[in-house]
Parts: structure tokens; sequence; C-alpha cells
């Protein structure tokens, strides 16, 4: 089914799933905390009900630490400064779709039963708008985490433990995960989970003509064509298309070069995110969408700017918006993330983008 059609579909046969609350039953393996919804969230009430935004992924517990250059093998530094905070390319994609989207958006991933795994559940709560009635504890495996080494200048380095989001999916996504993918306006997916997992949502959502969006970023391993197949937007950053394709990316033309070899892998669309250089998509047969950055009044971390600005995309493209104008508000997302320390932290809400939106 064509995404316009989609559009024009409400939630027929869609149960909200409702949140777990003290004195209710939940199924064990879920969480139980209200939630806190975002005025982003609310509709009026004779308006259709917009398809929901579902994010399978990841949830880290960043550590971070402030350093001033990255060690020499060998030696050791010291941080300026260091903390916890929630992530995950997961956690990270439906936080800003929970404050940009105008629909629902829910995350379905897998955390530990453990200090980490509440301050991920506290933190994605308290972030608003994102259901997490589909996140899950594995009691059997930690949550999660990761090391960002972030230098003065924003740019950071990154170190994952995969933990629940690699070993918490030994059931796979149940039947009522499956339900709700097939009802989405779009499935957002990311590599800090198991490909067998992506490959099994991907394929409910094409069965179901759910618009597919693969980010490139995870693991350090060939994405299987298997898994390819099933994705309608692959979204590298420059340094994941040439791993990937095994194929320099200097250049536009070097990085044009590298999305038509994704394209000869089975993906017709490719939303190479450039940094400094902005975003360019790669449509198979049709000219490059370049979208420059929107420059930012100072870049204090960029951990969360590749995210924000996929589930930006994805947020403009389920309200029907152009692909140029989805590369625009998704650039601008962007813009306003890296002012911020922090990944969810940083994540902008739809009141602050439409202002940032005017000015440009």
């Amino acid at each position: 089914m064509a995404l316009d059609a989609r559009l024009r579909l409400g939630l027929a046969g869609l149960a909200p799933a409702t949140p777990f609350f003290s004195g209710s039953s939940p199924n064990p393996g879920n969480l139980s905390f209200p939630l806190k919804p975002t005025s982003a969230s609310l509709s009026s009430a004779n308006a259709p009900a917009p398809l929901p935004i579902v994010v399978v992924g990841s949830a880290n517990a960043d550590i971070y630490v402030e350093v001033d250059r990255l060690p020499l093998v060998g030696e050791t530094v010291a941080a300026r400064a260091g903390r916890a905070l929630a992530g995950g390319k997961g956690a990270n994609q439906a936080a800003c779709g929970g404050r940009l989207a105008t629909g629902a958006t829910y995350l379905v991933a897998r955390v530990g039963d453990d200090a980490n795994g509440r301050l991920l559940e506290g933190a994605l709560a308290d972030a608003g708008g994102v259901r997490l009635d589909r996140v899950a504890r594995a009691p059997e495996a930690p949550s999660g985490h990761a090391v960002v080494m972030l230098m003065p200048d924003g740019q950071n380095s990154i170190i994952i433990v995969g933990g629940a989001n690699m070993e918490g999916w030994a059931t796979g996504v149940g039947p009522d995960e499956l339900d709700l993918i097939r009802q989405a306006g779009v499935l957002l997916l990311q590599r800090e989970i198991p490909d067998w997992v992506n490959v099994q949502v991907a394929q409910a959502a094409k069965d179901a003509g759910v618009p597919v969006i693969l980010d490139a970023g995870g693991m350090d391993a060939p994405v299987p064509g298997e898994l390819l197949n099933l994705v309608d937007i692959f979204s590298p950053n420059e340094t994941e298309l040439a791993r990937l394709t095994g194929m320099p990316t200097e250049t536009f033309e070097q990085i044009s070069q590298a999305a038509g070899t994704c394209h000869k892998m089975g993906v017709k669309e490719v939303l190479v995110k450039l940094g400094s250089q902005g975003s360019a998509l790669f449509i198979e047969g049709e000219k490059p969408i370049r979208q420059p950055i929107v420059p930012a009044a100072e870049v204090v971390d960029t951990t969360g700017a590749g995210d924000t600005f996929t589930s930006a995309f994805a947020v403009a493209l389920v309200e029907g918006k152009p692909k140029k104008e989805c590369m625009r508000f998704a650039a601008a997302a962007a813009s306003l993330c890296v002012q911020v320390k922090g990944a969810i932290p940083s994540m902008p809400d739809r009141k602050s983008l439409n202002q940032r939106q005017q000015l440009l």
C-alpha cells in the first residue's frame, strides 16, 4: 500500500496500548509507570487519528565522559566531567518522534531488570509522548550501555555494549507487537539489535504496506541482503556508507556512486547524513535531493543528531510532506539537537521546531 494511501486511513482496529499503573495487572515482562503526554501528542477529537510511528530498537544507558582529546593506545587521560544519561538509537528516535509527531509513537525494545533499566524507564517516561508499554524487561541480560567520549567541539566517539538489546529477544517479537507494526505509518529500525529481529519486524511491515526506514548505525558488519530487500529507505552516514559498500565517500561524486551500489543491493532510496555537509537523498533513477545543514547557534554535542534527523524525517513523511520538505524539517530538528548535551535531553519539541523553521 502506498504511503499517501495509508495517510488517509485512521487507526481502525488498533486499540491503543494501556500504560500499566499501580494496582493493575500488567504482563510481568512489561514496564509499570505512568506516561507523560506532550502537546504534540494531542490532536483534535474530530480529526482522524494519525497513523502511529513505531520504533523497534535499542535503549542504552550512555556514560558520558568529557575529554579534551581521545587517549592514545596505552594512555590514560582525565575527563573533565562524567555522567550517565539515557540513550541508544532506538530510544533516541522514539523520544524524538514522541516530541515531534502529532500521533502516537511507540518504542518496542528490551531493557535489563537493573539500575540502568530503571534509568532508561524514567528518562523515556519523562521525555513525554512515547508509548512504552511495548518495552519489556529481560531479566537474563543487563541493560545495554555505551561510553560516549565527548570532545570540546561537540564531536564524539562511542563504544556500545549490547546487553539486553542483543540478548533480550529470545522469544522474538510478540504477536501484539507485530499487529501494532502492521498498522503503523512508518517503521524505524537501527542496527543495535539482532538483524534477525529487524528482519522479522520489517517483513511484517512490508507485508502490510508499511514503509520501513533502516538507520545503518550500530553493529560493524555487512547488512544482510534479506533485510535490505525489506527496506524502503536506507539511512547511513558517510562513514557507514563507506564501510558497508567498501567504496570511498570523500566527495559527493563518490557518495553518489556508493549510493548507487546500495541501489544495486535492492534499496530504492538512500538517505545519507553528511554531518557538516548536510544530507542527500538518492532515489533510484532520479536526481539526488541535497539539503544543507541548518546552522546551529552553538554545537555542544552531536551525539543524538543523526537519530534526530532520521526520526524527524519519518515524522514529516507520515504527515505527507514531500521528500525535500522532509529533509528540511529533519535538518532544522538536528540543528536544535546539537545545542544541548545528551541525546534524549536534546530532542526538540514541535513548538521549538516550528519556531526554528519560521526563521529559515
